[in-house]
């Protein structure tokens, strides 16, 4: 896909802000695909801020602050090479703003439904860890469900947004560490706080996670 191809070589800084594309029928032809389906790929990347398409000024790349670097597609292609540190970095320390109180608002709100959910899905990631493709889904079905207990809609709003940091950021890590750190029992502690109605536990077990898993991060040589 045109839009993948492009977007994944401006994230990852093999095109960057400022550069001008060149002619539509130029870079047709050097993807391979007609003028039809280069100006859908250039509509997607418009659409996430990653360009600036302009009559007689040309399709440019904007500058970084612009793109969308929350879309789960723009995540997807962040970390299909080795991930800039600065942005795993942001990742975090955005993860670190939002799921702590998230978690402690779920002790509060939680519901029996979404209890059912978290636990089911920690016990898809006991089975499979999360180095196979199920483990990581289902720590991305555990992260989202959390979001959703928390009973904020604004909240909820970014739980596909949230989800594809867990799920990226785990899936890099499986990806260079052949045998990673159990992350099970951090998700536990999680758990058993929600379940308790525990919000200041539920609060600090989520900081300890993010904390364990910002140092697994570090720990693979970013």
């Amino acid at each position: 896909m045109v839009a993948r191809q492009l977007g994944t070589a401006i994230v990852t800084g093999q095109i960057a802000p400022g550069d001008a594309l060149g002619g539509e029928i130029e870079a047709a032809g050097r993807f391979g695909v007609s003028r039809t389906a280069y100006r859908e790929a250039i509509r997607i990347l418009v659409a996430k801020g990653l360009l600036e398409s302009r009559p007689k000024a040309g399709t440019h790349v904007l500058p970084r602050r612009r793109w969308n670097l929350l879309d789960p597609e723009m995540l997807a292609w962040s970390f299909s090479a080795k991930p800039d540190e600065q942005f795993v970095r942001d990742l975090f320390e955005l993860r670190g703003i939002i799921e702590p109180e998230a978690a402690a608002l779920a002790a509060r709100r939680r519901n029996n439904a979404q209890l059912a959910i978290m636990h089911g899905a920690l016990d898809v990631m006991r089975r499979h860890g999360v180095v196979d493709a199920e483990g990581q889904a289902a720590d991305q079905t555990f992260h989202s469900a959390m979001l959703d207990a928390s009973g904020n809609a604004t909240l909820t709003t970014l739980a596909e947004s949230i989800g594809a940091a867990v799920r990226w950021t785990t899936h890099f890590k499986a990806r260079v560490s052949p045998v990673p750190r159990d992350s099970v029992p951090d998700h536990e502690a999680v758990l058993r706080a929600i379940a308790n109605c525990d919000a200041d536990g539920a609060r600090q077990a989520m900081r300890e996670l993010l904390r364990l898993a910002q140092e697994d991060m570090r720990d693979i040589a970013l």
